[in-house]
């Protein structure tokens, strides 16, 4: 099976790399990224040992729809993609905050509230939440940009008085996330889904601020199917959901959370394979269209190839 799961290239004017968890980022000089989408999948801030064939072509091809279709709303770095699995563009300067905004009562949140937690980043909670119920409005719960292990949520009176963000930079994220998922909403429900929660990383170049990163993919957003969302709530029952919610499920249920001492269970290729049938159903479902298998064959030296080209000619 042909997933790419590492990479180490060396480009013309190459000045640094980094490994994310999922992607591999080159700068070259100190105005260009150049973004790869491995076939790595993390979960619970952990790396699995294999990677899922075609994640990282999804993710870029969702991602880079969605720069497109917001870039109306605000700049961002997106300004080319030579390879289905790499984005190339603006070198910002990352806000130190992400910013999460949810429009439903699921996952961590109410993992949270079942506790008893009633304020979520300095945002008092109602009593008498359901699991999987809609906010009145939109909540932002942001969390800090940790470099190593958890993100961490904070409210945005900690972040100002922290220094993170100025207020008004800070108020202006917000208006930019409200209308991202404002708009990540609208073209959702065209698709017969609901886009449940979702977060944005901003960064700055030149006193400008850019949508940087990756934007309401399957990684850094949660969807709900529409169509039975009500009848399931109301009996209580768990969502359809298209998200990378499948895999941290299958990884609970076989004992794994990422605590200290616990083994990943064996990931066997015909995992692998049904892993990646549910990342293109999910690129289908979420983009509209049908998904089209870039040639794996020699995955290195394509991406190679068309970065370097792209590179020699801009």
């Amino acid at each position: 099976m042909d997933a790419l799961t590492r990479t180490d290239y060396n480009f013309p004017g190459q000045t640094g790399v980094y490994h994310g968890k999922v992607r591999d980022v080159y700068s070259i000089g100190n105005e260009t990224l150049v973004m790869i989408a491995t076939d790595r999948i993390s979960a619970f801030d952990v790396v699995l040992p294999k990677g899922i064939p075609y994640k990282g072509q999804v993710l870029n091809q969702i991602a880079a729809k969605f720069l497109d279709a917001t870039a109306d709303i605000v700049p961002n770095w997106k300004t080319a993609s030579p390879d289905p699995m790499v984005t190339i563009g603006h070198q910002c300067e990352p806000y130190k905050v992400e910013m999460v905004i949810r429009g439903y009562i699921t996952g961590s949140a109410w993992r949270e509230y079942k506790k008893g937690t009633r304020m979520l980043c300095g945002l008092p909670l109602p009593e008498g939440l359901r699991e999987n119920q809609k906010f009145e409005t939109p909540l932002i719960t942001p969390t800090t940009k940790a470099d190593e292990g958890h993100d961490e949520n904070i409210s945005k009176e900690e972040i100002i008085a922290q220094g993170l963000v100025s207020r008004e930079e800070y108020e202006q994220l917000e208006k930019y996330t409200y209308a991202l998922f404002k708009r990540g909403t609208e073209m959702a429900a065209e698709k017969g889904l609901i886009l449940v929660d979702t977060k944005y990383e901003f960064g700055k170049k030149e006193g400008k601020i850019y949508l940087i990163d990756e934007i309401h993919t399957p990684d850094s957003s949660r969807y709900f199917y529409s169509e039975g969302y009500q009848e399931r709530f109301e009996k209580g029952e768990e969502q359809r959901q298209l998200s990378k919610e499948f895999v941290r499920k299958w990884l609970m249920d076989n004992g794994f959370q990422g605590q200290s001492g616990q083994q990943v269970p064996e990931m066997t290729d015909e995992y692998c394979r049904s892993v990646s049938e549910r990342y293109i159903e999910l690129y289908e479902k979420i983009v509209g269209e049908k998904f089209v298998k870039a040639d794996t064959g020699n995955l290195v030296s394509r991406i190679e190839k068309n970065i370097t080209e792209y590179l020699q000619t801009h």
